[in-house]
């Protein structure tokens, strides 16, 4: 006798495919990337303020390009709830401390030494930054480089009220990006010049480098889901982390050679089948 076929896992892909972003088109690579998982998965696609209401009766809610929440915070803490509370396999998981969570940890990895540009959130505490002519403050919610700004040393005192993150202007050689699935390493991106970021050809890391983009993803200790390791090559040759983008990060597949991108696909689907224990 046939043994019937064995149904596939149901997953909720969360995009807003509108959204437009600087340098990037969010929807090409989220219909390029659903139309791969597709092969293996039953897939549905809805907008980010549908997903609270439609994610019951899927095996997983994966949530990619869907935009900075700021603009639906109240509807993302309600999805968040929810999920928590219902038991729903969300992808990536909600237990991220980095960008997921807001920008808190960039003070706390520079208290506790790691390699990041140093940041403070308080007048009182600007003598812990390097001397400069230039900050850059940003909002400790911010996103997507909304609300960010580059300012000289005498506009701190009125800006710096615990609200907003403050760094030193660093002029770095380049900025490059390590891409993970799960724990594991998958690509790296460079924008060699710097007044176009989104501009990336493929970077082939040193083992410190990964060395470096590794220390970062353990730290977040995220089980299953996406990770962008964001860098700058700070003046003395060192890396220093810019953020760890761990709740919707943008792939840039379209900078990756066929060889690399498929790579990419067969990681992310073997990490949904153990995810939803198919």
């Amino acid at each position: 006798m046939t043994s019937p076929p064995q149904a596939r896992p149901r997953i909720l892909y969360v995009t807003d495919l509108a959204y437009q972003a600087r340098g990037r088109r969010y929807c090409d690579e989220d219909i390029d990337l659903t139309s791969r998982l597709r092969e293996d998965f039953d897939l549905a696609l809805c907008h980010p303020l549908d997903a609270a209401g439609l994610m019951d009766g899927f095996d997983a809610v994966v949530v990619r390009n869907s935009g900075p929440v700021l603009g639906y915070r109240t509807e993302y803490d309600v999805f968040r709830k929810r999920a928590t509370d219902a038991g729903t396999r969300v992808y990536n998981q909600l237990s991220g401390r980095a960008d997921m969570a807001g920008k808190q940890y960039l003070l706390d990895l520079t208290a506790a030494g790691f390699p990041v540009i140093p940041t403070v959130d308080r007048i009182e505490d600007l003598d812990r930054l390097p001397r400069t002519d230039r900050y850059v403050v940003k909002p400790k919610l911010g996103a997507d480089s909304i609300g960010l700004r580059i300012v000289p040393a005498d506009r701190l005192p009125a800006l710096a009220d615990g609200s907003v993150l403050v760094q030193p202007c660093v002029d770095f050689s380049y900025e490059v990006s390590f891409y993970f699935v799960d724990h594991d390493f998958q690509y790296a991106l460079y924008a060699p010049d710097t007044g176009q970021r989104w501009r990336l050809e493929t970077y082939e890391p040193t083992s410190a480098d990964l060395e470096f983009a590794q220390r970062f993803i353990d730290w977040n200790g995220i089980d299953h889901g996406i990770q962008r390791v964001d860098a700058c090559r700070a003046p003395d040759g060192g890396l220093l982390l810019v953020e760890l983008e761990d709740l919707n990060p943008y792939l840039s597949l379209e900078a990756l050679d066929d060889t690399r991108r498929d790579a990419f696909v067969a990681a992310l689907k073997a990490s949904l089948r153990r995810f939803v224990g198919a």
